[in-house]
């Protein structure tokens, strides 16, 4: 596992996804732009309630791992990486449909890139976290851990793109 590179993916894409949100007017955060999609403030609050998770598993109880601990890396990254695959958010992550103030998005969305990267940086990348099961794989590594929430992230920075876009038109 290349920490650095992680660390960068993560950096700009949180920094990237951070920088979109701020762009969309304080009016239209919780606006629906089209059938079907979340606002705004979903997808943020989505990414957060991940996010979060991710940083919860990382710093979580682990076990030395029994196999290749990026063994499941590429289809995680190939998976969330294709954007024609539609998947149905988990309840756990699963944004409430409410009005969410944007400056306190793009805090939480501040402190849990800190937190993230930090673990990134600190973390043994080759043990197995317990927190949770991931569907599916079941427990994953941290390194494993790290792929999804990268890639998930990027899979939500395109839905904000597109989003910005359809609210800006």
């Amino acid at each position: 596992m290349d920490i650095k590179a992680n660390v960068t993916e993560a950096d700009k894409t949180l920094t990237d996804f951070i920088t979109v949100l701020s762009s969309i007017p304080e009016e239209k955060i919780n606006t629906i732009p089209f059938a079907g999609s979340w606002t705004a403030a979903q997808d943020a609050q989505h990414v957060i309630l991940s996010a979060d998770g991710s940083v919860q598993l990382l710093n979580g109880p682990i076990k030395d791992t029994d196999r290749d601990f990026e063994q499941n890396v590429a289809q995680l990254r190939g998976m969330f990486l294709n954007f024609d695959l539609k998947f149905q958010s988990p309840e756990s992550i699963r944004p409430e449909e409410k009005n969410y103030d944007k400056q306190q998005l793009i805090n939480t969305l501040q402190q849990i890139k800190g937190d993230y990267l930090k673990a990134i940086e600190t973390l043994d990348p080759t043990k197995t976290c317990l927190m949770f099961e991931f569907p599916g794989s079941g427990h994953i590594t941290r390194a494993e851990a790290v792929a999804f929430t990268n890639t998930h992230t990027i899979r939500h920075l395109h839905q904000l793109k597109n989003i910005s876009q359809k609210l800006a038109n």
